[in-house]
C-alpha cells in the first residue's frame, strides 16, 4: 500500500526563508510539523578558503569515484536522511524531503552525487538562489566520499559565479575542511552582499569539469590555487 504523500512546504515559502537567513527542520523521521531555525551563530565555507589536504587531494586526483550533479537527488536525500550513530533520528522529516524534491525540480535545489562504480556511496544537497548555496546535508558510506562531493561542489560554485557557501552549524568536521562561524547578523549582511544572479549554474560546472580527460585533477588544481 502506498504512503501518502507528504503535504510540502510551497517552493515560494522556502527561497523566502531562506532569502531571510531561516531554514526549516524537524524533531524526528515521522514529525507532521516543522519549526524554522534562525541560528545565533552561522558557518560558512569561503569559497576561496576550502582546506584541501594533501591525502585529499590525492584521492580526487586519482578519480577513484564518479561524481555527478542531479542525477539521483532523491537518492541522495533519501541517504542524508538515514539513522546514524550519533543522530538516532533525523531532522528531514517526510515533509521536509518531499519539499526539497519539489524545491530541486524548480530548479533551486541540487544533489551532488559520488559513486564507486554505479555504487552511490556519498554525497550532499542544497539550496541555491542568487549568488548562495546552502549545504542542508551530507552522507558517506566510504572514506572521503562527502568530503570530495564538498571539494567538487566549491569548485563548481567558484567557476559559476557564486559568492557564498552556507553551512547552516559549525562542526568539528567542517572545521578541518576551513570552515569559518560568525553572527547571525553578519551572515545576513553576506546574504545581502550575494543578490544577483550567477554567470552558470552548479550542474553546468559539475558537467564542465567532467568533460576533461582527468576531472579530477582539474578540480584539484582549481582548489590547489586556493587552499
Amino acid at each position: 500500500m502506498h504512503a501518502p504523500v507528504p503535504e510540502t512546504i510551497p517552493v515560494e515559502l522556502l527561497l523566502r526563508a531562506y532569502r531571510s537567513g531561516v531554514f526549516p527542520m524537524a524533531d524526528y523521521r515521522s514529525d507532521r510539523e516543522i519549526y524554522w531555525v534562525e541560528p545565533r551563530e552561522r558557518a560558512i565555507i569561503p569559497l576561496d578558503g576550502f582546506h584541501l589536504s594533501k591525502s585529499l587531494r590525492k584521492v580526487i586526483r586519482k578519480d577513484r569515484f564518479r561524481v555527478s550533479c542531479d542525477e539521483d537527488f532523491a537518492a541522495v536525500i533519501a541517504a542524508c536522511a538515514e539513522p546514524r550513530e550519533e543522530h538516532a533520528e533525523s531532522w528531514i522529516s517526510h515533509q521536509i524531503e518531499a519539499s526539497y524534491i519539489a524545491l530541486q525540480r524548480a530548479g533551486h535545489a541540487h544533489s551532488i552525487e559520488v559513486r564507486l562504480g554505479e555504487v552511490l556511496v556519498g554525497g550532499l544537497y542544497g539550496v541555491a538562489f542568487d549568488r548562495v548555496f546552502c549545504g542542508e546535508s551530507m552522507f558517506s558510506r566510504t572514506d572521503n566520499a562527502s568530503k570530495v562531493a564538498l571539494a567538487w561542489l566549491v569548485s563548481a560554485m567558484r567557476n559559476a559565479g557564486y559568492v557564498l557557501l552556507d553551512c547552516q552549524f559549525m562542526t568539528e568536521h567542517l572545521g578541518s575542511l576551513g570552515a569559518v562561524a560568525m553572527p547571525q547578523a553578519a551572515y545576513l549582511e553576506r546574504l545581502l552582499a550575494a543578490r544577483g544572479a550567477t554567470s552558470s549554474d552548479i550542474p553546468a560546472a559539475i558537467a564542465a569539469a567532467n568533460a576533461h580527460s582527468s576531472p579530477g585533477n582539474s578540480i584539484a588544481q582549481d582548489l590547489t590555487h586556493t587552499s
